[in-house]
Parts: C-alpha cells; structure tokens; sequence
C-alpha cells in the first residue's frame, strides 16, 4: 500500500462547529501531495454570523462568503474530492466536528469517512515545545506558510503526516497510525477534541 490521504482544515465564522466558512484540501499520493484545492463556505443559517475574533485570525468576512456555496451546495465537491481517501486533520477532532454538527445544521447526511489526527502523531514523532501547526510543520521541513489560510493549513498538515511516516518508516497511513499508536477515529462516532 502507498501513503495516500486527504489532509483537510476548515475555518470557521464563530465559535459553533457548524459555522464553516472555508476549506482547504490536500491530496497526497505515494507519499507526495499531488492536488490542493480550497474554497470559501456560506455558513449555514442559525451558524452564520461572524465574530471579530475569527476574522481576525482567518481574516474572512461575511461579505467574503455571500456568494459563495451552502454547506449543501458544497458538499458533493469535498465529497468529490477526498472519494474514499483517510481524511487527516491538524486536531482532528475540530475539523471532525466541522463536518458533523455542519451536516447536522443542513440535514445533509454526514459522510462516512475515517481520520487521524496529525497532533497526536506528531506529540510521538516529535519533540517540541509547541504542537501548533506552525511549529510542527516546521519541525518537518515544511514552511513558513500563511497560517489559517485552510488551503495552506491542510498542505502543512499533509507535509507532518509525510515526514512522520518517512521518520517511523510507515508504508501507508494506517500504518503510521499504528506505529505512532495513535487511533483512527471515523465520523460515524463522537468526535473527540485533542487538548
């Protein structure tokens, strides 16, 4: 088996998980990120308001998303994107959240995919004092990026997966899993945040 996965970060307009405003998604194949993709979201109603703190961390505004896709409208094209592939999150827990409570806001069935979370991999890979994407990507070679942009997010998530598999010597992503002795979690079950 090869190193294949989607790394994928959302970006959200307030403190409620279902408030997606933006996504970014990175592909990799054979241990390589081979596509990446990214696109804003218009809340779901009832999640749609913005809060100055998220702006000013992710810098997108309510008029940023006005035309842009539902959650509804949007979902064949992530479906699409990531098919069958493991997703890998940087606190997965978070960014599985997304998805779920997002689906629950629209009714929109949840799709069935597994993940693994590139935190608890690194927190056993690496030895640093901060397992913030910015420092563990740059423990894996792989930086400096615009930080909450979710494009390059999920690209610096893919680059930790990659480097962490090459240094545990994992063929593919379940293997590295089980090397790091981290768990893969599907959306079928809660979600549980990383500390």
């Amino acid at each position: 088996m090869a190193l294949d996965f989607t790394a994928i970060d959302f970006e959200t307009a307030n403190s409620s998980s279902a408030s997606a405003c933006a996504v970014g998604l990175a592909r990799v194949r054979n241990g390589r990120i081979v596509e990446t993709a990214g696109w804003l979201i218009r809340p779901p109603a009832g999640h749609d308001r913005f809060f100055e703190i998220n702006v000013g961390i992710h810098g997108i505004h309510p008029d940023d998303v006005e035309s842009a896709p539902t959650w509804t409208e949007q979902l064949p094209a992530l479906a699409r994107f990531t098919g069958d592939d493991m997703l890998v999150a940087h606190n997965a827990g978070f960014d599985m959240a997304v998805i779920r409570r997002a689906c629950e806001a629209t009714g929109d069935a949840c799709p069935p995919a597994r993940y693994a979370c590139s935190v608890q991999v690194a927190r056993r890979v690496y030895d640093l004092p901060s397992y913030r994407l910015p420092a563990v990507a740059d423990a894996a070679g792989f930086g400096p990026f615009p930080h909450h942009d979710a494009t390059a997010d999920a690209a610096a998530c893919a680059h930790i997966m990659i480097d962490a598999a090459r240094r545990l010597g994992a063929g593919d992503i379940d293997e590295l899993a089980a090397l790091a002795g981290v768990r893969i979690g599907t959306l079928a079950e809660p979600a549980a945040v990383a500390a």
